[in-house]
């Protein structure tokens, strides 16, 4: 088991490398190939959605892209590159980059917050 987690982990970072490099060449219909062989082998991989979501969105299909950035979420909501993109080109304005992989996401502050409850029971930030 651990081992077939292993295997489909390295696949997974391959995918993702391979697809950023030939999207980077506009090679668009090479990507859609992998991405598609590899849904077929790991239906249950948020990776390449995500993916396709962002081949789409290159492609200017913006309505298939969230489609398939909402299956990779689905498929895993703790997938962090999926969740960036949904936020990333869920808005109305173009905001340039898009998650590949994690790499590609900026790290969260892991600063704590603390907080306070005044008289009314409204909590703020202290």
């Amino acid at each position: 088991m651990s081992q077939k987690l292993s295997n489909r982990k390295m696949e997974m970072r391959l995918l993702c490398s391979s697809v950023r490099k030939y999207s980077g060449t506009s090679n668009y219909k090479k990507c859609v190939e992998l991405i598609c062989k590899a849904m077929s082998k790991y239906p249950d991989a948020p990776e390449p959605h995500n993916l396709f979501g962002v081949i789409l969105e290159k492609r200017g299909d913006h309505e298939e892209a969230m489609r398939h950035f909402r299956a990779a979420c689905a498929l895993d909501p703790m997938y962090v590159p999926a969740q960036y993109n949904l936020d990333h080109f869920g808005t109305f304005f173009d905001r340039g980059k898009c998650a590949f992989d994690e790499s590609d996401c900026p790290q969260e502050d892991s600063q704590e917050y603390e907080y306070e409850q005044d008289e009314l029971d409204i909590y703020k930030e202290k």
